[in-house]
């Protein structure tokens, strides 16, 4: 080991209620050799175990609850069981229990069905954004918040529910908060529901009062004592820092199981690359290390293997994003390596621009990291920051999702419901006046609302589908457009995040060359659409994808929402015609929806065309030297600079013609000086006229 961190070790967090631990002597290990019998001795040995009664009839006494439970204390998977076991689904009703994150919904509701042994999809199930596993059997359904959103549309009174729990309504996620002024509206005319309002963390009092202060049920967890360090300097780059923390730890100390936070895929990919590079390089020198990723776009079957237990002789490596924070508990983990960033969404109005960057977290979630290491055993926190930091640089709550995002969604969303002030909603925290005005401006420009405010029939058939409304809107112009097919591929394709092409380190000149062999002149989507059509045209085979350098399970999700989409056009009466090959009506359609998303090169990098901020095309981008004129692009992502993902060229008069009330002609037509030969023109400027 040449490389060394000097780490401070400044406390240790106090163990609580550990002697209460069932403890399993050897001959009742054997007797739970049968799994049936392990499942039981595992529901029994958790902290809540203990409350089940106490906690049914506080249930029972009250129709809202909060609940706080430590992560790991098994709130989140016995709660759903013990209210079927006293018999809350009797009737056909169903117990429903929201997750922000859908690794989680769909892992915590495999786990029940296990406990309950019954196949899942049948009485337990789950339901996440293009994907439903439930059926009209499902008694206990796990979902994402946005899901019941959505399910408000067709439900308004919850009626097939007798009992609503809201889980991890600590993380504050946009889709939660919304929850939360609506269930506590429908509560009020429906008496037989139950309210249950389960938080990680302590800010229980500030959900109690919002609650007309409902009553608080706390659930001590098991914690053992975490020891946490600190680094002695600040570490100028974190990612390095871990993996020499993870190596430093693997080589020092005692076995245990170690569990990283990163901000994001990208990071977690080049994390693991990195330490596989190190870990061959120091060979046999070293026990096993294995290292397993957790994302959330990583396909479940990789996602079920940090579960799986660690061979005697080696040690498991997670590294996660802060899923792993609270929503997922990984048995084994003695170690939290803590970089001290996350990767978070902020939108600021005034320039319209939403980005993703990543930010140092909260002292609440560092607190959560720290946790997590004391949960079988007593623990240690690595931390890549100073002391000083933590104190006076980290917020001690983050902010939550509401105050610092794009509402258009959630805005499209409640006109729906006919819910139409939305300054006076009941939030928990309101939103931003401007970030609420914008969304409105938006939804107007997009046709979803008419000048006074209200629903237009456009409106209502963006709100059928579960995606942005300008997805949506670009999806319901396909029409006109004559492209429906290949706009839903495309839509599908975007829907899929940027896990799509991967790039092997050893083979890094193929995986790029086979990228290039789909770049389309036009832009990124057409080369998405020519990606999924080739792939369409193999037969879905998972052998063209492995060739081509695309990954397999990505594509298998795309089609799966894709076949969603099919559906969905079949709702709003939309038929379903393929014309790959018309590439300007294809990107009409995509600028119907995304005119808000347009920028024009300046010579140096592009400006949005509204607000005149700078940004640049993603170097992966197959425009990203070509440098046309006008383009529009999916997304912002802030890493060194501001790039844009996913970008096709435009011409400028298809401005006027999608959105005529928002551009105006003076605005379009003006043009830039001193731009270099041919960079910045449009493609019919650069291609010789007839005759000559």
């Amino acid at each position: 080991m040449d490389d060394e961190i000097e780490f401070l070790k400044t406390l240790t967090r106090p163990g609580a209620n550990i002697e209460q631990e069932v403890s399993l002597d050897e001959e009742q290990k054997r007797k739970a050799t049968d799994k049936r019998e392990a499942l039981k001795e595992a529901k029994r040995s958790l902290p809540i175990y203990k409350f089940r009664d106490a906690l049914l009839q506080a249930i029972a006494d009250h129709q809202v609850l909060i609940i706080e439970g430590e992560t790991g204390s098994g709130k989140t998977t016995q709660i759903p069981q013990y209210l079927y076991e006293a018999g809350y689904c009797n009737g056909g009703k169903r117990i429903g229990c929201t997750q922000p994150r859908r690794v989680a919904a769909m892992s915590v509701a495999a786990r029940v069905s296990q406990e309950m042994s019954v196949r899942l999809g049948s009485e337990v199930g789950y339901s996440i954004r293009f994907e439903d596993c439930t059926s009209e059997h499902t008694i206990i359904k796990y979902m994402t918040d946005g899901m019941l959103l959505r399910e408000f549309l067709t439900e308004p009174d919850l009626g097939s529910y007798s009992v609503m729990i809201i889980d991890e309504a600590h993380e504050r996620t946009l889709h939660t908060d919304i929850l939360f002024g609506l269930v506590k509206d429908v509560a009020r005319f429906r008496s037989d529901l139950k309210l249950l309002i389960s938080s990680a963390t302590l800010d229980a009092e500030k959900f109690a009062t919002f609650f007309d202060d409902a009553p608080v049920f706390r659930i001590p967890g098991r914690r053992y004592p975490v020891d946490i360090y600190y680094t002695k300097a600040p570490e100028a780059d974190y990612i390095e820092a871990a993996i020499i923390s993870i190596l430093q730890i693997h080589v020092t100390q005692p076995p245990g199981d170690i569990l990283v936070f990163l901000t994001g895929q990208e990071e977690i990919e080049t994390a693991n690359e990195l330490l596989m590079e190190r870990t061959r390089k120091l060979g046999s020198k070293i026990r096993e290390l294995i290292i397993l990723p957790i994302y959330s776009s990583l396909p479940s079957d990789m996602q079920a293997k940090i579960f799986a237990p660690t061979p005697p002789g080696a040690r498991k490596v997670v590294l996660a994003t802060n899923i792993a924070e609270t929503s997922l508990t990984i048995d084994g983990i003695i170690y939290v390596i803590d970089t001290g960033f996350c990767k978070q969404k902020f939108y600021s109005a005034r320039s319209g621009v939403e980005s993703l960057i990543v930010v140092p977290i909260s002292q609440a979630a560092a607190d959560q990291r720290a946790g997590r290491a004391g949960r079988v055993a007593a623990g240690k926190c690595f931390r890549l920051y100073t002391s000083h930091a933590y104190h006076t640089e980290l917020d001690p709550q983050p902010i939550p999702e509401i105050q610092r995002t794009n509402l258009g969604n959630v805005v499209l969303l409640l006109k729906s419901l006919g819910i139409d002030d939305l300054l006076h909603f009941d939030y928990m925290d309101p939103p931003p006046h401007d970030a609420l005005i914008m969304a409105l401006e938006q939804l107007y420009a997009l046709g979803a609302l008419n000048h006074k405010g209200e629903l237009t029939k456009m409106g209502r058939q963006m709100a059928e589908f579960p995606c942005n409304p300008q997805l949506s809107k670009m999806i319901l112009a396909s029409d006109k457009y004559k492209c429906s097919g290949d706009i839903i591929t495309i839509a599908s394709m975007l829907s899929v995040n940027n896990a799509i092409f991967y790039r092997p380190k050893d083979k890094l000149i193929h995986a790029d060359t086979a990228r290039k062999s789909f770049s389309h002149i036009a832009g990124d989507h057409i080369m998405l659409l020519n990606v999924y059509n080739q792939w369409a045209e193999s037969d879905f085979s998972s052998h063209w994808c492995y060739e081509q350098f695309i990954q397999y399970r990505t594509m298998k999700r795309a089609r799966d929402i894709r076949d969603q989409f099919v559906g969905l056009l079949d709702r709003v009466e939309i038929d379903l015609v393929n014309n790959p090959h018309d590439h300007v009506n294809i990107r009409k359609a995509i600028t119907a929806g995304f005119f808000y998303h347009t920028a024009r090169f300046t010579g140096d990098g592009y400006k949005t065309v509204k607000q005149k901020h700078t940004i640049y095309p993603h170097p992966n981008s197959c425009l990203s030297e070509a440098l046309p004129k006008w383009v529009i692009y999916h997304e912002l992502v802030y890493t060194t600079k501001e790039f844009m993902r996913q970008i096709i060229e435009i011409e400028s008069k298809w401005l006027l013609e999608v959105a005529p009330h928002y551009y105006k002609e003076k605005e379009i037509e003006y043009t830039t000086e001193k731009v270099s030969r041919n960079k910045g023109k449009s493609r019919a400027e650069l291609e010789p006229s007839e005759g000559v």
